[in-house]
Formats: C-alpha cells, sequence, structure tokens
C-alpha cells in the first residue's frame, strides 16, 4: 500500500542524506520526495512517498524517529489529508491535436504554459491519480517530456504537523 510520510526535521546540512540513506540501507524504496523550508526557518518538511505493508512502513516511522535531524513523524495516510503534485508535460501540437490538447487541459483544470509552433507545455496540478490520468488521456504518442514535482500533503482540519 502506498503511504505519504511526513517529516519535520532540522535544516541543517547532511539532515536530508540521513533520512535517505536509512532508506537505502534498510531497502525500502522511495517513489517521490519533496524537502522545502518551514515558515520556521531551523526546520525542513519532508515528503516520502513509498510503498509498503503496515508492518514496513511501522519499522519506517520508527527508524526516521530514532535519526537526531527528525523532530517529528507522521503517516499522513493514516487520517484524512490533502496531496497535491505539480506536473509539466511538453506535448508536440500540430494541426489537430492543438485543439484537442487545448480541451483536454480544460478538462484537468490544466493550464497550457509555453507555446511555440509545433509544441504546448502544460501544467497540472492535483492528485497524482488526476495527473496519471491526463496523461492517459492526451496517449503517449505525442508526449515530449514529462517532469512532476512528487507528493505534498497536509492533514485536513485542525491537526499539524509541528513542535
Amino acid at each position: 500500500m502506498r503511504h505519504i510520510i511526513s517529516v519535520l526535521m532540522e535544516n541543517e546540512p547532511g539532515a536530508l542524506s540521513r533520512v535517505v540513506g536509512l532508506f537505502s540501507q534498510r531497502n525500502f524504496n522511495i517513489e517521490s520526495l519533496t524537502v522545502a523550508p518551514t515558515e520556521d526557518s531551523t526546520l525542513s518538511r519532508l515528503t516520502v512517498t513509498t510503498l509498503g505493508s503496515d508492518r514496513v512502513i511501522e519499522q519506517i516511522t520508527k527508524q526516521l524517529n530514532k535519526l537526531i535531524d527528525v523532530v517529528k513523524v507522521v503517516d499522513l495516510t493514516e487520517g484524512d489529508h490533502i496531496e497535491r503534485e505539480l506536473m509539466m508535460i511538453k506535448l508536440k501540437a500540430t494541426g489537430q491535436m492543438r485543439d484537442e490538447i487545448k480541451r483536454t487541459s480544460d478538462i484537468f483544470r490544466g493550464q497550457i504554459i509555453d507555446v511555440t509552433a509545433t509544441t504546448y507545455t502544460v501544467q497540472l496540478a492535483g492528485a497524482s491519480d488526476k495527473l496519471d490520468a491526463f496523461i492517459d488521456a492526451i496517449g503517449s504518442a505525442g508526449i515530449m517530456e514529462v517532469v512532476r514535482t512528487g507528493v505534498s500533503g497536509l492533514s485536513r482540519g485542525e491537526k499539524v504537523l509541528s513542535l
């Protein structure tokens, strides 16, 4: 099962390396990884998407809590949460395909952010499933390049990850 683990950690050199090293040493796979500073400049928030059974996820969270740089760990998938990912996709856009890409982008609430005589670059934000569905709808023949940020997430409601 896919899990989104949110980690609040010290904003120190080498902290990310220790977290990634833990995953590597224990042979846990990272599906996506995002890191950015928080409202407190001494802390960073890391969001890891990984696959595993409940037992494996429990091991991961226990091991993360042992790291000196880690302040707090939460598995967002245990409760209600909001998740988003950003994708930019460059597509061949000639002839009738130009109108089709525009229509499909509108349906998925995407934005065409770059236009040339033969290409469109579309930006989409949303849950990973939505981005996958857009790629399926467009079809692989017209895709020139895809870049995705990885999942970021927050718990819904009053629950927060803070000190």
